[in-house]
């Protein structure tokens, strides 16, 4: 075994514990993809992160380093919320002054900004490939959420790496009380992302999601900055397929939301999502469209374990 720098970082927020946490070995060379998945079962996160240096391809086209990306039973061509907390790391360990980076991954390079006043980091999401489910696996969805035909709005398969059955729902409180069959959406093999968007609060509403936050920060909520950013889509994601029940804050996701729900006009061009409350986080994403068309995910990280890993 090697002694290598390794860190845990939590992503989507800006307060330590209440976003995803990633795990992220800085020096992966020489280590199989075997020895990867294997490390990456054992620290039972969502996702586990290997920094690699470019390949001869990558490295002729710019890229700053290579990452490999795995859940605790696969690989993954591409992730949002381990491409921010892995360039957050890298940057860590190997500080950079320029704002803009490239990171090279399984589904190619992916641009990533670094706001210098901030320090926040934003991805450029990859190109989306997005089709109409068939009535029959959408009605075999709607059962495993448990859900009412009537309360879909709208339904796609969204896949930027990751594929995501995407459902966009009538209600925050739609989303926020379901209760999925998990073992019937891991028997049907889909990742689902269920959103909806955030409706004019009024006062009882208000007071209603200030209780649920309450209840599910308790006295951290006064913490997270972040927690008191209004959000306007409240997002969840259900991954058993993959081995994750539900993914506490998902930057893939986010990204094909954003792309989809932009483009069909059901959001504007820049916009704050929530995620993770029902697992007691308060995760942030913040979706810009550029002049370009181009859709950029952002958030905060920061750094929660900080030292070195036997692999």
């Amino acid at each position: 075994m090697t002694t290598r720098p390794f860190k845990q970082v939590d992503v989507f927020t800006a307060a330590p514990y209440l976003g995803n946490p990633l795990a992220v070995v800085l020096d992966g060379e020489g280590l199989s993809t075997e020895d990867m998945q294997h490390f990456a079962h054992w620290t039972n996160l969502s996702e586990t992160t290997f920094v690699l240096p470019p390949t001869p391809e990558g490295l002729a086209s710019g890229a700053d380093y290579r990452v490999r990306i795995f859940t605790p039973t696969t690989e993954l061509p591409f992730a949002g919320h381990p491409t921010l907390g892995t360039c957050h790391a890298w940057l860590e360990e190997c500080p950079k002054q320029q704002s803009e980076f490239l990171q090279e991954c399984a589904v190619g390079l992916i641009k990533i900004q670094r706001n210098t006043q901030t320090q926040g980091l934003a991805f450029a999401a990859p190109p989306l490939k997005r089709s109409t489910p068939s009535p029959e696996l959408l009605s075999q969805i709607t059962q495993a959420l448990g859900l009412h035909p009537l309360q879909i709005i709208a339904a796609q398969i969204l896949d930027n790496g990751p594929a995501w059955f995407s459902l966009l729902l009538d209600s925050v409180d739609t989303v926020l009380q379901l209760t999925p069959d998990h073992a019937q959406l891991k028997a049907l093999g889909q990742k689902v992302g269920v959103a909806a968007v955030e409706q004019a609060e009024s006062a009882t509403s208000l007071i209603a999601r200030s209780n649920r936050e309450a209840r599910a920060f308790g006295v951290r909520s006064n913490a997270n900055q972040s927690i008191q950013t209004e959000p306007e889509l409240e997002v969840r994601a259900f991954a058993a397929a993959v081995g994750v029940i539900e993914d506490p804050v998902t930057g893939s996701l986010n990204a094909s939301l954003a792309q989809w729900l932009i483009e069909d006009g059901h959001m504007p061009s820049a916009y704050t999502a929530s995620q993770g409350l029902n697992l007691g986080r308060a995760g942030r994403v913040h979706i810009t469209q550029d002049e370009d068309r181009q859709v950029w995910v952002g958030g905060d990280v920061v750094t929660c374990i900080n030292g070195t890993v036997a692999l």
